[in-house]
């Protein structure tokens, strides 16, 4: 299957992005089937082949989280924003995690 992904290009600490059609089981800088421009995070600012995504998301092509949210931003797909970061998960009831008892003291 298809996905547009981000791949990550730039110096240490300095990352930028590029917006990529690949396999979705294939290694990020492996083969890849079109590149569809790019994105930098540190600078907010992006530049995307809006005709190609629309194309691709036209032909069943899915998209990651994270390029689903920069697509929301750019103004290419309409919708929320989802969620990248997992959230921990809380115990059911809202009640604390059960505790193993203290255990009694023999007197000798």
């Amino acid at each position: 299957m298809l996905t547009i992904k981000l791949q990550r290009v730039g110096k240490k600490h300095q990352g930028s992005f590029r917006l990529i059609v690949g396999e979705k089981r294939h290694k990020l800088q492996g083969k890849q089937v079109e590149d569809l421009g790019w994105y930098s995070p540190r600078s907010n600012k992006m530049e995307v082949k809006k005709d190609r995504v629309a194309h691709w998301l036209k032909n069943g092509v899915q998209v990651t989280d994270s390029v689903h949210n920069v697509l929301v931003t750019a103004g290419i797909i309409t919708g929320k924003k989802i969620a990248v970061h997992k959230q921990p998960k809380k115990a059911e009831g809202g009640a604390a995690a059960p505790t193993a008892a203290p255990v009694a003291e023999v007197a000798k």
